[in-house]
């Protein structure tokens, strides 16, 4: 039997209990998880390996959400990026959307939502081979 490709999930949070909480989930739905806690710290972990999704807060100290998913389209112009934010606003979601995030939802996040935008995601990667 073929061994199944790891689904890598890379979060980026600065809160620590969010982080954490979120990993533990993504890791109980079977999702190999890494998780950083800004912007800069998941650029030099992109460049050391690879992931499949990344989840990212917007509202980070040193480099915001935003900020991050320009350097990602610079770096890593293939990434599958989930914004999450607590403080959804319409120009945000607008800016994360014409900066090629998959998907921008609110927190507190729904484990079901991001769970069937992660099987989405990983579907269309399924079909791409």
């Amino acid at each position: 039997m073929a061994e199944q490709a790891k689904k890598r999930i890379l979060v980026v949070d600065d809160e620590e209990n969010a982080r954490i909480g979120l990993s533990k989930l993504l890791e109980r739905e079977g999702f190999e998880v890494e998780s950083v806690s800004n912007g800069y710290e998941a650029l030099n972990y992109l460049n050391q390996r690879e992931v499949n999704v990344i989840v990212t807060d917007i509202n980070m100290p040193e480099m915001n959400g935003i900020t991050f998913l320009k350097e990602l389209n610079k770096n890593f112009p293939a990434s599958n990026v989930i914004m999450i934010t607590a403080y959804g606003g319409v120009e945000s979601y607008i800016e994360a959307m014409n900066l090629g995030a998959f998907e921008y939802i609110n927190k507190p996040i729904k484990i079901e939502e991001l769970t069937t935008i992660l099987k989405k995601i990983f579907k269309d990667k399924e079909s791409c081979h």
